[in-house]
């Protein structure tokens, strides 16, 4: 028994070990352990599920319009940028959907495969298209980016001991998914899952760029999340809860906008 156990666990840390990606943006080394093909298939099921139980407004609505035209900007820029870089593999499932639902919180979110969903709450503070091209840049940075899978990944080390995702999946469906929906900040409570400051950095510099690329003034991220810290007070938004905004924060943006103008065409 001893014996079988011991095997186990030496394979499975040596699948923690050979199981990095790299991030094609900054170059980081990442643990993302989880098959892509298994979240993609929880990406879909999750999604058609949320949208079951929160319907998206009609593509009929001008802003239900304004979200899908500036997601499609901002996936062409991701394309773009990934097949500039040889890193196009990376996006290579992808199906990008856009909805804009009727809820006030404000909040957005970017599951695996693009799949993409906008909170009305969050249009009163990003005002303009930049301002939302800022958080769907920001957003799909995050599932480019594969922070999703490394926040699961380092989760399921720490909640399995090592059993696996498939068997968490047959024996506790219900806490996976709850798992899977706070890792891309989608669940009823925001931040059990918080992206680290290193995502949040990674996120901010890639979204910069993409709006760039996508005809955006990448300046204007800056304008929005001073805005949106600013407009939290003492109890800041549900947004922030998973994105934290800070000095640090607007510091670091401001010292990359410099590299993010060079994408940025009028």
């Amino acid at each position: 028994m001893m014996k079988t156990i011991k095997i186990i666990t030496i394979s499975f840390f040596s699948l923690l070990i050979i199981a990095c990606s790299v991030n094609p943006f900054t170059g980081r080394k990442q643990m993302t352990f989880l098959p892509e093909s298994i979240l993609l298939q929880m990406s879909l099921t999750n999604y058609q599920d949320f949208l079951s139980a929160n319907k998206p407004v009609p593509k009929t609505d001008a802003n239900a319009r304004l979200v899908e035209n500036v997601g499609k900007k901002i996936a062409g820029s991701v394309e773009k940028f990934l097949k500039d870089n040889g890193s196009e593999d990376r996006i290579k499932e992808f199906d990008w959907v856009f909805n804009l639902v009727d809820e006030p919180t404000p909040n957005a979110w970017c599951m695996p495969g693009g799949k993409v969903v906008v909170y009305s709450g969050i249009l009163p503070y990003t005002k303009s298209e930049a301002g939302l091209a800022t958080v769907l840049g920001h957003e799909i940075a995050h599932a480019v980016g594969k922070h999703g899978n490394e926040r699961l990944s380092q989760q399921l080390v720490v909640t399995l001991g090592g059993m696996g995702l498939q068997y968490y999946l047959k024996e506790k469906p219900e806490e996976t998914k709850q798992l899977f929906m706070l890792a891309y900040g989608a669940g009823s409570t925001l931040g059990t899952l918080a992206y680290s400051r290193k995502h949040e950095s990674e996120a901010d510099q890639m979204g910069m760029v993409f709006m760039a690329m996508a005809g955006y003034d990448p300046s204007k991220a800056i304008e929005f999340w001073e805005t949106f810290a600013a407009a939290g007070g003492a109890e800041p938004p549900e947004f922030l809860s998973t994105h934290p905004s800070n000095a640090t924060r607007i510091r670091k943006l401001k010292e990359f906008l410099p590299e993010a103008m060079k994408y940025y065409k009028k």
